[in-house]
Formats: structure tokens, sequence, C-alpha cells
């Protein structure tokens, strides 16, 4: 029999979506109150992440817009500056697939550059070509407030100053998709409304993924995936990463109310649904997640040994710890180069 901490500490483990602090900048390399630092991260064998500048909602209007931009072009910045070697680690921040294979080999962590909300480009599709010369891999179309490309999923974002809706996605929405596609960056669905992660999901030339979701079946919330959902992502490819932000894996739920079975069991319903290679695993780390038994980076090992003991194999623990997510980075850097 596999030993769970002797499998886990072989596997290439990857978080797809961790929040940064901001404004305020904690020494990474540092033990700090984070839910991840590289310490962390060393200690829980997690080996590396998907860092996201997160850019909150704001006013549909050109000062909106420009400030935030400015703001996911600085958090991109500090996200780049994260590499380094200290305190006996290293950390690469990366932005393709070979990049984050070889930092494994090298027992290096890979940091994977990423943006939280499309609001960031207001209407200026330029913008995405600059947040991926900076490394950026995906983007989440939007956040709790509809913007100019999607609707969100947020049922009080109508509440919002000025905020458009478009039944899903807007024209616009879908040229930004295009324009992604063409770049090499995922499609993130995460946040957005039922109609336009459907239509996501139909047009983009790369499979979409949520990168932080649950499942409604199991907790009726309006940010999780009907099955009907999943079926898409699971018809075009696509992927759920499972979040551990507690009210979305059990209605109202806090910290101590949620642990590593429930987590487990959103991950099971997809993987038995849509099969393993459509469902990973993702934290939200310092943006909400984290519940009894997955509390910070460090604890990473308790899904692994969850999962064995569940019956799933190794090639199918390394899909959902990573391997999953990878194939949709190599698909969309193929698209990009082809």
């Amino acid at each position: 029999m596999t030993d769970a901490e002797t499998l886990h500490d072989r596997l290439l483990t990857l978080d797809s979506h961790v929040d940064i602090p901001w404004p305020e900048a904690p020494d990474p390399f540092g033990d700090t109150t984070c839910r991840v630092d590289l310490p962390k991260m060393r200690r829980g064998h997690l080996v590396a992440a998907c860092l996201a500048a997160y850019v909150p909602q704001g006013p549909l209007t050109d000062e909106g817009h420009r400030i935030a931009a400015g703001r996911a072009e600085a958090m991109l910045a500090r996200i780049a500056g994260m590499g380094g070697a200290r305190n006996g680690i290293e950390a690469r921040v990366v932005d393709t697939v070979d990049a984050v294979e070889q930092a494994h080999r090298d027992g290096a962590i890979a940091l994977i550059p990423a943006v939280e909300n499309g609001y960031a480009i207001g209407e200026d599709l330029s913008l995405l070509a600059r947040f991926r010369a900076v490394g950026a891999r995906y983007v989440t179309l939007c956040h709790n407030g509809h913007n100019l490309i999607t609707d969100s999923a947020n049922p009080r974002a109508d509440l919002g100053d000025g905020e458009a809706r478009h039944g899903g996605l807007s024209e616009f929405g879908r040229a930004a998709i295009a324009e992604m596609n063409r770049l090499g960056m995922l499609v993130d669905v995460s946040h957005v409304s039922r109609a336009g992660m459907l239509q996501a999901a139909g047009c983009s030339a790369t499979p979409v993924v949520a990168t932080h979701s649950c499942v409604r079946a199991l907790c009726d919330h309006p940010r999780n995936l009907d099955d009907a959902q999943l079926d898409v992502l699971r018809e075009t490819g696509g992927l759920v990463q499972i979040t551990a932000v507690p009210g979305f894996l059990r209605r109202r739920a806090g910290f101590d109310q949620v642990g590593v079975a429930d987590y487990c069991d959103h991950l099971d319903h997809v993987a038995r649904r849509c099969g393993p290679a459509h469902v990973g695993i993702s934290s939200d780390f310092d943006g909400g997640g984290g519940f009894r038994g997955w509390g910070d980076a460090s604890e990473s090992g308790n899904l692994t040994a969850e999962l064995l003991r569940r019956g799933w194999g190794e090639a199918e623990i390394a899909g959902f710890w990573g391997g999953n997510f990878l194939r949709l980075l190599r698909h969309a850097e193929a698209l990009a180069a082809g």
C-alpha cells in the first residue's frame, strides 16, 4: 500500500488560486500570518501556486478602469519580484508548463501570475498582452460585479454602481476571450454567471477552467457550478478546481464547520460524474479559503491522504494536484504558438 506522505512528497502539487496580500507586503520567504508563504508551502510540499492579482469591482467609468488597470499591473509587478533564494528556499516566477516542471525537478517552488477580474482591462484589449508579457497565465473574467466582459454570478451584482448586464457574455467579452486564446491565457469562469460560463465554454478555443469553484449539487450557492455546467466542462475538455472556501463547500458554514472530507466530497462528485481529468485542487487561501485540516499551505498533505483513503490511485491524484491544470495550460501554449 502506498504511504500517503511518501506519495504526497513526490507529486507536483499545484494550487490554482491564491490571493496575494495587498497593499501590505510581508516577506514571502518568512513565516507570516498569511495562509500561504514560501515556508508554509515548503512544509506542506505545495510546490507550485497561481498567485492572483485581485482587482475589486469598481464603477464602469474611464477613471474606474484606469485605477483597476494600474492596480493589476502593480500587483503583477509584486508577484514578479517574489522569485529568489533565501532561508534554504528557492522560488521561481514562471509562465510556462516546462518551467513549472523544471522548477519541480530542481526542488524550487514555482509561482505563476494570474489576474482575478477582467474589470481590470476596462474596454482595452491591449492590456491583456501587457498582463501576459509579465507572466499572467489566466484572467478570471469577472468578480462580484458585472463588468464589460460578462455578467457575474453574484445575485446582488445588480445593486452595484452603473454595472452592465449582457445576458451572459458581451460582444466585447467574446473578443476578450479570443485575444486570451491568441495569447495563451486560460479563461477562468469562476464568479461568472451561469449563462456567461456556458457561452465562454462554447466560444473559447482553449477549454475553460473554473480556478476556484465548488459543486452546486452539494452546496446550493450561486458561485458553484451545477451538474449541467459540469457536463459542459466535460464535453469541452474543461476543468473545475475545487476551492476551500467553507461557505461554498457547505451552505453558510465557517472554518470550523468544514473538513477535508467535505472538500473531497465535491472533488469526488466531479471526478465520478465527469471523469478524473476534469477536476483539480485550489484553495483561495488569503482570499477566504481554509477549513479544519487545510487551514494553510502547510497542511496540504491531508488532502492527499484523504484521496488515497477514498481509493484514488497515484495517477488520478497527480492529475487532481496539478496535472489536469497543467494540461490545460499546455493546450493554451500550443494554441498560442500555432
